[in-house]
């Protein structure tokens, strides 16, 4: 990791005082920098914390929000609890699949995009349920896949253009 990169790590970690208990607080800030934890900062955590690194992958991949692979700027999760299923959850997923090229648990070639699944969202009554970047897309349809993904690459390029300026 470059030094730069290091200081970063480093810098989430003494924001939250140096203390072990703030490790998932630190895995939060890490994953929000890079968009997944990378190898590298998860040793810098494991030594300035005193955690062995196998405890500390032990609770980035118990928990589903952390990836240890590089994620899509985008993450679409399509729910495929009981009432999303009989409702259509699974045909909206294979049209996600088809428009994206990927498969569950598989990122984009251009990394904008991935793709994930839920057992369930806990929102039956307004399913199929479709999340894209924190934003719950109810009774979502096929029809729908394409103005969902559209927002979202629209979103992308308001960040892009806001960054130049």
């Amino acid at each position: 990791m470059v030094e730069a990169e290091e200081l970063k790590v480093k810098s989430f970690i003494t924001k939250h005082n140096n203390e072990k208990k703030a490790l998932i607080a630190i895995l939060q800030d890490i994953q929000a920098e890079y968009n997944y934890l990378p190898q590298e900062a998860l040793k810098i955590v494991s030594v300035c914390l005193d955690i062995p690194l196998i405890d500390i992958i032990g609770v980035a991949t118990f928990y589903r929000a952390f990836s240890l692979e590089p994620r899509g700027q985008h993450l679409i999760t399509v729910c495929l609890g009981t009432a999303c299923h009989v409702r259509g959850g699974p045909k909206i997923l294979e049209e996600f699949e088809r428009k994206l090229n990927i498969r569950p648990g598989e990122t984009t070639e251009d990394c904008q995009f991935s793709l994930d699944t839920v057992a369930c969202l806990g929102c039956c009554a307004i399913g199929p349920v479709v999340v894209a970047d924190g934003d719950y897309y109810a009774q979502t349809t096929i029809r729908s896949v394409d103005s969902i993904l559209k927002k979202h690459r629209k979103k992308e390029k308001k960040n892009e253009e806001h960054q130049k300026n």
